[in-house]
C-alpha cells in the first residue's frame, strides 16, 4: 500500500478545468514569504535557545559534577534544580510561542484566507481539505 486514497493509485490527479480557474494559491501571495520567515524565526530561535539550555545542562552534569552535586537545600542539588528547572523552560517556550503564534501570525493567515476565499468564484469559502491519512 503507498498511502494514497484509492482514486490516486499512486499518481497525481490530473489537472481539471476547475483547478485551473481557482484562485492563486496562498503561498503566491506577497505578505507570505515575510510571514513564513517570522514563523520559522521564531520557531528556530526559541528551538536553538531550549536545546542549547538542554545541552548545557548535559555536559554540566557530565563534566562538572562537582558543582552539579552542590547541595542548595535538605537534598536538593544544583543539577537537581537545574533539570527540573528544564520543565519549566520547556513551558514557557511553548507558552511564547502559543502567544506569538496567536498575536503575529494567526491575525495574517486570517486575513490572507478570507482574502483567497472573497476571489473564489461565488465568495464561499473553500471547502476543507481532507489529508490522508487523516490526522487525530
Amino acid at each position: 500500500m503507498n498511502g494514497y486514497p484509492p482514486q490516486h493509485a499512486g499518481r497525481p490527479p490530473s489537472p481539471t478545468a476547475a483547478d485551473s480557474a481557482s484562485p492563486p494559491s496562498l503561498r503566491d501571495h506577497p505578505e507570505f514569504p515575510p510571514l513564513r520567515r517570522a514563523f520559522r524565526a521564531f520557531g528556530v530561535t526559541t528551538a536553538v535557545l531550549v536545546i542549547g539550555v538542554f545541552l548545557l545542562y548535559v555536559l554540566l552534569s557530565g563534566f562538572a559534577p562537582g558543582l552539579m552535586n552542590q547541595p542548595l537545600a535538605g537534598r536538593l542539588t544544583l543539577g537537581l534544580a537545574l533539570g527540573l528547572a528544564q520543565f519549566g523552560l520547556m513551558a514557557f517556550a511553548v507558552w511564547r510561542y502559543t502567544v506569538h503564534m496567536r498575536n503575529h501570525v494567526d491575525p495574517v493567515v486570517r486575513r490572507l484566507r478570507s482574502e483567497r476565499d472573497r476571489a473564489r468564484p461565488g465568495g464561499r469559502p473553500r471547502p476543507a481539505q481532507q489529508r490522508w491519512p487523516r490526522a487525530w
